[in-house]
């Protein structure tokens, strides 16, 4: 039977429209159709290609976009000419508008393609089943929009695969906020509200009552920045005689105590978005499935929440929420409302889609000189290696989304708190940055209250009492752990392991964290890991299948292994020349902006826009910080090869 392949991609598109059009975490994904079997074969997030974290950097032209697919297909066995058809970024080979399905017009393609990579993970759910679905995230980009759409934010009530939509409220611009505010990354700001004890009274229900997130038309950065310099400044009056808890600074303990309002804040919007989309269709929770989507879908105490409030049979939500995912959900949405869904199945049940190992027996050569032995995977000796120590675990395709799920992770011992401490050394984040525990999932129930699964570590759940003092590398200061439950079907090799050190130790999980350093996307390749293991001083690695003891050696790197750049490197002039034809049609600076986050204006005069500009930044205080952050991050000046590892510039109102 013929196989037919398709692509979808989430990346910047090429030409003229590349500096106004930015996108970030770009990725591609490569289905096939074979009779009535669609499947994903794989995604690629740019940043495990490029070593640019949150992949932002454009292909300028379309000869760049080409020359990154075909080698890319190359190494599925595929070139161009197999794909029948790409979606989601205009200017690639064999591009195809996606069709907006009917009654979600007044919505970017942006946030329904988040709305599809939950709601149709598992096509036999969306048939029978009903789902409520929310996708929430910071913005849309526009790039797929002819016109300004009416609201940001897609929320819908799917019963039985006919779907109603209606617009939610997104929390995500209140975290956005207060990444502005306090320079942290929203996982950091997660993870010290709860790390640190200090808290100030604050009628949190009322301050979030007296907002309205929609965006659309009323962009919601206004309100969500006064929501969060409200608290910031009645934090700032109740704490001024001093730190409450002496572990943190002055700082840290503000901004845990501003981001539990902060939190608080969004799961009342998340509620009250459910509450109306089951009113939608006088439904029962306790019969629908719930898919979270979008970047504040990676927020693990609100999914538990919702889930525990409202009682849903299951959480849809993908291990790829946020915008790394967006590929996934664009071909799923085109795959359905092109019709090539109907009468066919399609389950996306896996985390590992990402790239395979190639190059284990190339690496281990290559640091011939750091190794004392290449083994075969034993649980006997794994065991030896982790218990109350540190090891590399790389195997089989990488995850899918922000997190190690298992196949490119650090795993240690949760018996021995120091091992937290060790991790977090290894990886140069703050003291106080909890680890995640993965659980053998039929044993979940012994160590974590609850019994859902959590395959892709999206939830927080309490760890009972009585187990406590015997994980404490695990625990978050309020009891409670964002684990991943892993079954043997899931991740054979790995669950042999874990369950090897729970026969010994009693204890059936490990910690967890990605493998990678500070500013470094996830590692992608042997090499990519060896070099980790080398430049860290870690002593063991079990790289596919076999156990790589190391020793030391020659000098080691000096930082990260550099990765793809030559796709993106070079490309300056072009960048340039991109601008500048924007600057010769007489738009200001100002005025592209605007053309950048409101796709309608791309046919009125520039005259009109360039007024539109001029009479914003009369009204808004913070029009020309986002103007000159939106020309840092997009204009001339800055070289890619002075970029990877560095964060982009974060421009209030435009990050999804």
């Amino acid at each position: 039977m013929t196989a037919e392949h398709y692509l979808s991609a989430y990346l910047t598109p090429p030409g003229e429209l590349s500096v106004l059009s930015p996108r970030h975490d770009q990725n591609l994904a490569l289905w096939r159709r074979t009779g009535r079997t669609v499947e994903l074969v794989r995604l690629w997030e740019l940043e495990r290609i490029s070593g640019q974290k949150h992949h932002f950097w454009p292909l300028y032209t379309p000869e760049r976009a080409r020359a990154l697919l075909s080698d890319l297909l190359a190494a599925e066995g595929l070139g161009l000419a197999d794909i029948r058809a790409s979606w989601g970024t205009p200017g690639l080979p064999g591009h195809r508008p996606i069709p907006v399905p009917p009654g979600a017009g007044d919505f970017p393609v942006h946030s329904l393609g988040h709305l599809f990579s939950g709601l149709l993970r598992d096509t036999r759910v969306f048939r029978e089943g009903t789902v409520i679905g929310l996708a929430v995230d910071g913005a849309p980009d526009h790039v797929q929009d002819e016109q300004t759409k009416e609201f940001w934010y897609a929320g819908c009530l799917s019963r039985r695969g006919e779907v109603s939509y209606l617009p939610v409220e997104s929390p995500g611009p209140l975290y956005t906020a207060a990444e502005t505010l306090f320079g942290k990354e929203p996982g950091t700001l997660m993870a010290l509200a709860t790390a640190c004890r200090t808290e100030i009274a604050y009628d949190t229900e009322k301050a979030a009552a007296s907002v309205r997130l929609y965006g659309g038309r009323t962009a919601p950065w206004q309100v969500a920045h006064r929501l969060v310099r409200g608290a910031v400044a009645e934090a700032r009056r109740q704490l001024a005689g001093g730190a409450p808890d002496p572990e943190f600074s002055a700082e840290e303990n503000l901004q845990s105590a501003v981001m539990k309002i902060v939190q608080r804040c969004c799961e009342l919007v998340a509620i009250r978005n459910v509450e109306r989309l089951l009113a939608l269709g006088d439904v029962r929770p306790e019969d629908c499935h719930l898919a979270t989507s979008g970047g504040f879908a990676l927020n693990c105490p609100t999914n538990s929440l919702l889930m525990d409030h409202f009682g849903f049979r299951s959480l849809l939500t993908p291990p790829s929420a946020n915008d790394s995912g967006q590929a996934l959900g664009l071909g799923l949405l085109a795959l359905h409302t092109t019709g090539l869904l109907d009468g066919a199945e399609l389950r996306v049940d896996s985390a590992y889609y990402g790239n395979p190992l190639r190059d284990t027996d190339r690496a281990i050569a290559e640091f011939e000189p750091w190794i004392e032995s290449v083994e075969e995977f034993t649980p006997e000796a794994f065991v030896q290696d982790v218990t109350d120590g540190v090891i590399a675990w790389v195997d089989g395709a990488a995850e899918i989304g922000p997190r190690a799920l298992g196949h490119r992770s650090l795993l240690g011992d949760p018996r021995s708190a120091k091992v937290k401490d060790r991790l977090n050394d290894l990886k140069q984040r703050q003291w106080w940055r909890p680890v995640a525990p993965i659980v053998l999932a039929d044993h979940a129930g012994d160590w974590f209250e609850g019994s859902r699964p959590s395959p892709y570590m999206l939830e927080t759940v309490q760890v009972p009492a009585d187990a406590r003092d015997r994980v404490p590398a695990v625990l978050h200061l309020d009891g409670s752990a964002r684990h991943q439950c892993l079954t043997a079907q899931a991740n054979p090799r790995l669950y042999r392991a874990i369950d090897a050190f729970r026969e010994v130790t009693g204890v059936a999980l490990l910690c967890n964290t990605s493998l990678n350093d500070k500013g470094e996307p996830i590692v992608d390749t042997a090499a990519e890991a060896l070099t980790f293991c080398v430049r860290k001083g870690l002593g063991v690695a079990y790289i596919d299948g076999r156990r790589i003891a190391l020793r030391p050696g020659p000098e080691a790197p000096a930082g990260p292994r550099p990765r793809a750049t030559a796709y993106f490197a070079g490309q300056e002039a072009d960048r340039a020349a991109h601008w500048q034809s924007w600057l010769d049609r007489g738009y200001t600076q100002g005025g592209m902006f605007l053309l950048s986050r409101t796709p309608g204006l791309r046919t009125e005069p520039a005259a009109e826009v360039n007024a539109l500009a001029e009479q914003e930044a009369s009204v808004n205080p913070g029009f020309a910080l986002m103007v000159d952050r939106f020309c840092a991050a997009h204009g001339p000046g800055r070289s890619f090869l002075g970029a990877p590892g560095e964060l982009p510039a974060r421009m209030v109102g435009m990050d999804g």
